[in-house]
């Protein structure tokens, strides 16, 4: 065999230095396929030598805890990779010599070989030998005409195929099976990076996964033509309006004997002089520009400080838009006032036109609802807003995205 797959290395070799620019088309395509042919026999032949060395304790005799580990070092993979590689080695070994034929005879892909021996394995599992015969047949003629990927899911139906009497049967047992193992791997993990940002990890269970993008894809959508967030970006923007809405409601558990609330605290000079950086009750510090917007929602409770640390307002409610002032903006806005936008009142903050910071009033002539997109929006970018003379918002665009500026109204809403 040695000397086999050396004189296969010189040929493949030849052809790694060969004029590929001389072959017709023709020629070119069938090079191709011979290619990939010759690729999937060379996986069923290095499939043979993992299954034997593995048989025979080789990568333990060396020193390597598994033969998985043995092959990450020995040809430079991943571990997880390797661990594929000898568990698919076994599984074809022992239970499945259709599949390890389609794959030296060129027929079928490493990964459709993987696709197939998962499939026959819980179709001999749940019918019987006879059945996983049938279901190597049948798939191996489908993997000529579907890649792996709609190769598994095809798999997943197999049993109304060869077996139509055991496929509900089967589709019951497979679905509770999904329920228990969604049930034990759900988990979501909070990891705190170093400048204060957190990364979240985790799997969800198939009822709170429904839930979830039920909530998130319809906050995900672009919001006008000028949105150029990327989608993993409008994701995260939905996931924080979802968490407004959320403490909004007032309906969550009180934490150390207080509402569910985000507190953030600065010092009055620094914040009317639009300099101070602001604190976050967990410990993690935020822009004067951050603090400055979060000053406007009336679901952040400012902590501001005096110079000498002194509490000067934790709250101060004539500062806030909220019981029949934020009704009024409510009945007037309808919803989120940037052009285009069609989030309803219960996603949007309440936004100070002229900042309360910089001295601005709290009453319905200078206050505006904005969802959390365009409020961070309207507080980046060079967008202003104001009220028109019949008393509704109206923004300016910059004038990069219109040069003559000319003011623009969400008709998403009905007015009043």
């Amino acid at each position: 065999m040695v000397e086999e797959l050396a004189q296969a290395d010189d040929a493949v070799a030849a052809c790694v230095d060969a004029a590929t620019w001389t072959l017709t088309e023709h020629d070119l395509i069938a090079a191709l396929d011979a290619a990939h042919r010759l690729e999937q026999r060379l996986a069923a032949v290095k499939l043979a030598l993992i299954r034997e060395l593995d048989g025979r304790g080789t990568a333990t005799a060396q020193g390597a805890s598994s033969t998985g580990v043995w092959l990450r070092e020995r040809l430079r993979l991943t571990i997880a990779t390797a661990r594929r590689l000898v568990d698919l080695a076994a599984v074809l070994d022992t239970g499945n010599p259709g599949v390890r034929q389609a794959l030296a005879d060129g027929h079928i892909s490493l990964d459709q070989a993987r696709v197939i021996a998962d499939t026959v394995n819980t179709v001999q599992t749940t019918a019987g030998p006879e059945a996983a015969d049938k279901a190597v047949s049948l798939l191996t003629d489908w993997a000529g005409q579907f890649d792996p990927t709609h190769l598994r899911t095809l798999g997943t139906r197999i049993l109304e195929h060869i077996a139509p009497d055991l496929a509900d049967a089967a589709a019951h047992a497979a679905l509770e099976a999904d329920a228990r193992r969604a049930t034990r791997d759900r988990h979501l993990t909070l990891s705190t990076l170093t400048d204060g940002r957190l990364r979240l990890t985790g799997t969800l269970d198939t009822e709170t996964a429904g839930l979830f993008r039920a909530a998130i894809d319809p906050l995900s959508t672009p919001s006008g033509t000028d949105d150029s967030r990327s989608p993993g970006q409008r994701r995260h923007d939905a996931l924080a309006d979802i968490c407004q809405l959320a403490l909004r409601t007032g309906e969550l558990p009180d934490s150390g004997g207080d509402p569910a609330q985000i507190v953030v605290t600065t010092t009055y000079d620094g914040l009317t002089q639009q300099l101070s950086s602001g604190a976050l009750d967990i410990g993690l510090h935020l822009t004067p520009d951050t603090v400055r917007r979060l000053a406007c929602d009336a679901t952040i409770l400012p902590a501001v400080l005096d110079s000498a640390g002194q509490v000067l307002d934790v709250g101060r409610q004539r500062r806030l838009i909220t019981g029949p002032l934020r009704r009024a903006l409510v009945l007037r806005d309808r919803g989120c006032a940037f052009p285009g936008c069609d989030r309803p009142p219960r996603w949007c903050h309440a936004h100070h036109i002229h900042h309360w910071t910089d001295g601005g009033t709290t009453n319905l002539d200078n206050a505006v609802l904005l969802r959390g997109h365009h409020h961070r929006h309207v507080h980046q970018t060079d967008w202003v807003v104001r009220l028109g003379d019949d008393g509704h918002p109206e923004f300016i665009p910059p004038a990069w995205l219109d040069p003559e500026q000319l003011p623009r109204r969400n008709h998403y809403h009905r007015q009043t």
